[in-house]
């Protein structure tokens, strides 16, 4: 399985955003749906099946580990001209803990995972479809984006069912596979 740890903002934060993204939403870039919405903690990529039992425990043990904490939604950014995506506000130092937490789980569990760096709290909105559509102009207009606060109390284990069509745009389909409580 193509497995990842996350954070998925609640409805109402994805409504905001989404009301934020529909005013500067056009066919230069391809979009993300809301369903594919989230702050990824570790990318794990294709975890074997018998890893799964000791990721689930250990996982569960990061999240019970870490206290609830407040997040919004806040801003925009960038990777070079390729994405474009909102950032987050709030007890950052938390979240990135918790992205520390799963990453570290990941790896105790036995699932190879790519050299750490430092987390960068992101939600991907769009992608370019080349270097020819510059990003500033939408990252001026979700810059002042501010979305309402909520609380984090889940740490979600996601497949990523890629696309197998070849559809143009067809998008990846997530389908959460664990969840755990913060507790702290």
């Amino acid at each position: 399985m193509r497995l990842f740890a996350a954070v998925l903002p609640p409805e109402p934060a994805v409504a905001e955003l989404a009301a934020a993204v529909q005013a500067v939403h056009d066919d230069r870039l391809t979009w993300t749906g809301r369903a594919g919405w989230h702050f990824t903690l570790a990318f794990m990529g294709e975890v074997r099946d018998e890893v799964l039992p000791e990721l689930h425990t250990r996982l569960e043990r990061a999240a019970h580990r870490t206290a609830p904490f407040a997040l919004r939604l806040h801003g925009s950014g960038h990777f070079g001209e390729r994405a474009l995506w909102v950032g987050a506000a709030g007890e950052l130092a938390a979240l990135r803990m918790l992205a520390d937490r799963a990453d570290a789980a990941a790896r105790r569990a036995g699932v190879p995972m790519e050299q750490h760096h430092r987390y960068t709290p992101h939600l991907t909105l769009a992608r370019s479809r080349g270097a020819t559509t510059p990003l500033r102009p939408y990252l001026d207009a979700l810059a002042p984006f501010e979305g309402t606060s909520w609380q984090v109390a889940t740490l979600s284990l996601v497949r990523s069912n890629l696309p197998v069509s070849g559809v143009p745009g067809e998008q990846p389909r997530y389908e959460t596979v664990g969840a755990w409580p913060l507790r702290g």
